[in-house]
């Protein structure tokens, strides 16, 4: 920890705040906003949040609350502006539909403009993550299938993808990537269940399907199943469902569901920017040290249905105590 902290204050990166920035891109000049916690050390993490269809910048950094995340686990924030289409909606283009004949390339400005900050900011090139809502968790789906390795991890947040957008190389990434869903079963815009029929947004996939596709392509074999407790009394409760691999240095998947509809999943139970960060800080190439300085809550028992102290195993319904008064109910399957 002394030596971490060391590195902290020795090596600041002289960069503050929040800045709205231009990037040239393909012939079209591209709007981002660049959010860097004061004193944020050489070589941190960076994340992009992607805005919705007709959405901005702007917006998601107000609704996401991702600079608060930032500024407590020392991140730099990327929020860039998809284009405007004929009807003047901001977008990004996944391949709606409505939007056919758009040659865009989103999956191009966003890849080299990671690398641009990366640069220019001093930024972690192994640490940079992407996540975003609905349009926005589009975009997430499509560069991780695209399989640059520029981002490392992806989270989307109530997406889908449409099998007949621009992408050329759907479900034939180069690498597999770790991978965090999160979707509300009630959501009336983007159905978890997919709709091969639907008439305005165009045909689109099953959060089922591209879950099991990312399950299989990184050959994750262990599901652990968490429900969140009903903090706030609504029903819409939380469950998580978490994919790994006793094999080192294996990826993850995990996905949330959660009772709400088509949102950031603001069903008051848990708090998905933070819960989006812990998942990339998983796999950032230092995640031990961060997984150390940011360690809010500790394991202090684990008991079964009967309130009988136990130690973990498989195939059973346990009870984990932690010491924030936090009681989480698990299945481990294997």
């Amino acid at each position: 920890m002394k030596k971490i902290l060391i590195i902290l204050f020795c090596f600041p990166c002289l960069v503050f705040s929040q800045q709205n920035l231009n990037f040239f891109h393909d012939g079209l000049n591209r709007e981002y906003i660049y959010y860097s916690p004061n004193n944020l050390p050489l070589n941190a993490p960076l994340v992009f949040v992607a805005h919705g269809f007709t959405g901005s910048a702007q917006g998601i950094m107000s609704y996401s609350g991702m600079n608060n995340i930032a500024d407590q686990n020392g991140f730099a924030v990327c929020y860039p502006q998809g284009t405007t289409d004929s009807w003047g909606d901001n977008f990004w283009n996944v391949g709606y539909d409505f939007h056919a004949g758009v040659t865009i390339d989103d999956i191009g400005f966003l890849e080299t403009l990671a690398s641009y900050l990366q640069s220019t900011y001093q930024l972690s090139q192994s640490n940079t993550f992407f996540t975003g809502m609905s349009n926005g968790g589009e975009m997430s789906y499509l560069l991780a299938f695209d399989g640059s390795n520029v981002f490392k991890a992806f989270a989307p947040v109530a997406g889908t993808v449409f099998p007949n957008g621009l992408i050329t190389n759907l479900f034939t990434p180069n690498t597999p990537v770790p991978f965090f869903v999160t979707h509300g079963l009630n959501d009336n815009v983007t159905n978890f269940i997919g709709d091969s029929n639907d008439q305005y947004w165009g045909s689109y996939l099953s959060v089922d399907t591209l879950v099991d596709f990312w399950v299989n392509y990184n050959s994750l074999s262990n599901l652990n199943i968490d429900t969140f407790p009903d903090l706030n009394n609504n029903g819409k409760r939380t469950i998580s469902y978490k994919y790994s691999s006793f094999a080192s240095n294996s990826n993850e998947v995990w996905l949330f569901t959660h009772r709400s509809g088509h949102n950031w999943g603001d069903d008051g139970d848990i708090v998905i920017e933070q819960k989006i960060w812990d998942f990339f800080s998983l796999f950032s190439s230092n995640s031990t040290e961060i997984n150390e300085i940011n360690s809010l809550n500790n394991l202090l028992y684990i008991t079964n249905l009967f309130g009988q102290k136990v130690i973990e195993k498989n195939n059973a319904f346990l009870f984990y105590k932690y010491d924030d008064g936090t009681t989480l109910k698990k299945i481990i399957i294997q």
